[in-house]
């Protein structure tokens, strides 16, 4: 897989015009393959907007079809291969079973939360019927819990995958309904891209 250090924004890539970052290999300090172009404040607000503009369809859409893009997210991650563990270890210097170890518990917690989407419980489904001979009249009354908005996801500098973009707060966010928008950590640029 080739890495282009460009922006992902709704579905198109870009280079990001706010500076150029390098990624580091975290052993010997030397460079690695690829500049970063930085996102731009009209770039985070394109962002910020797509996501809100996909918001209420997102959270809507079928319980097995969001379901099944979670399980899809972790089946992509695990066909990434051995180039994604490569580039994890050079960006954080941790060491390969550490990583191929949070690669499972990053693919495990994208299944985990397809399970409870498809499972449905989580939005403590109530109905209350209406009583027309009750006075005053009590109406029908549904409840459901629904995600509120999209999310901000921080990755974090010392789990490049579990706590990145595709870890257990983007899983969590995207199982409830809310699209996210991502802030890589600078220390793996290469790591988050891949993902």
């Amino acid at each position: 897989m080739k890495i282009t250090g460009e922006l992902l924004i709704g579905n198109q890539t870009r280079m990001g015009a706010n500076g150029t970052l390098t990624a580091v290999e975290a052993a010997t300090g030397k460079a690695l393959s690829g500049a970063f172009g930085g996102a731009s404040a009209a770039d985070l607000d394109e962002a910020v907007r797509l996501a809100w503009q996909a918001f209420f369809a997102y959270r809507e859409t079928a319980l097995e079809d969001r379901a099944a893009f979670l399980e899809k997210a972790a089946a992509n991650i695990l066909a990434i291969g051995e180039p994604l563990i490569e580039r994890a270890m050079a960006e954080s210097g941790l060491p390969r079973a550490r990583l191929e170890g949070e690669r499972m518990r990053t693919v495990n917690q994208l299944r985990l939360f397809a399970g409870v989407v498809r499972e449905g419980a989580f939005q403590d489904l109530r109905f209350d019927p209406a009583d027309a001979a009750r006075t005053p009249p009590k109406p029908d009354l549904r409840l459901r819990k629904v995600g509120l908005g999209p999310v901000a996801v921080f990755g974090a500098s010392n789990f490049p995958l579990a706590f990145s973009v595709a870890g257990g707060d983007t899983a969590s966010a995207l199982a409830a309904g809310c699209p996210v928008v991502v802030k890589a950590h600078p220390a793996h640029p290469g790591t988050s891209e891949l993902v």
